[in-house]
């Protein structure tokens, strides 16, 4: 009873093979690819794997994307099932305007972050981070309630974005630093004390709505980037879209 989880980002393709579609299930094998190289995946790091018997994904990288991993997904008898967020599913309930619009990925961290805090103790309100291409920083309340999220760009596009639009921008990739004396540590700086700031007003936000502290939950390629200049203690979690992955597909499948 193998599942394959898929996770399809803006950058890359993360999969996960486990050896049930349940919670806390073992994990088997994963990895990784760059979107231009998912091709190769049928013949590549999939070739040796045991057929899933089920899967289950995200993707924010388009329909185009879509079909092409499910031109990968044909070396095996195994149909493709994907994740729309929807008004409320594994005891998450979608407080946005249009449920359907929410990003899929953001979706199914929720997801997993609520079940995360859940098995270390009693509900209570979540600010869920995901630092990546683009940066998401989610609220969830005691009760399970999606509240509301910001999305802000991550680094390299605010410094892509600065070297467009200035003169003189290009430079290397610098240090944080509290007092940046040169330009690469400015540059670097201001953006991770940027995200910084979102989170920061964002858990003042949760505090006055829920009269609580909440968790703060950080995942993403480069979260651990951003956790040395978080201003509240966050707890990094390397696979949370699988966990959220492994919590509905345990819920759909049986």
């Amino acid at each position: 009873m193998t599942f394959l989880a898929i996770d399809v980002g803006n950058t890359r393709l993360k999969w996960a093979l486990y050896d049930a579609h349940r919670p806390g299930a073992a994990l088997l094998a994963h990895g990784a690819e760059f979107l231009d190289h998912i091709d190769r995946l049928a013949e590549g790091s999939w070739a040796q794997l045991p057929v899933p018997t089920k899967m289950l994904g995200c993707v924010v990288a388009g329909d185009a994307v879509k079909r092409r991993v499910q031109d990968q997904m044909e070396l095996w008898d195994v149909p493709a099932q994907w994740v729309v967020s929807s008004a409320q599913e594994a005891g998450v309930v979608n407080g946005y305007d249009y449920p359907s619009r929410l990003g899929s990925d953001r979706w199914v961290a929720m997801i997993g972050a609520r079940h995360h805090v859940l098995a270390k103790g009693p509900a209570r309100p979540i600010v869920v981070v995901m630092v990546g291409t683009a940066v998401t920083v989610e609220c969830i309340d005691t009760d399970g309630r999606f509240l509301g999220g910001l999305i802000l760009p991550g680094h390299g596009i605010m410094l892509r974005a600065l070297e467009a639009g200035t003169a003189g921008l290009h430079v290397p990739t610098g240090e944080v630093r509290l007092f940046p004396t040169n330009t690469s540590d400015a540059l670097t700086s201001g953006g991770t004390y940027a995200i910084a700031g979102a989170v920061e007003r964002m858990v003042q936000h949760v505090i006055a709505h829920c009269g609580a502290e909440p968790a703060c939950v950080m995942t993403g390629g480069a979260g651990w980037k951003m956790a040395p200049s978080m201003t509240r203690p966050f707890e990094l979690v390397d696979n949370l879209i699988f966990d959220g992955l492994l919590e509905i597909a345990a819920r759909r499948f049986g």
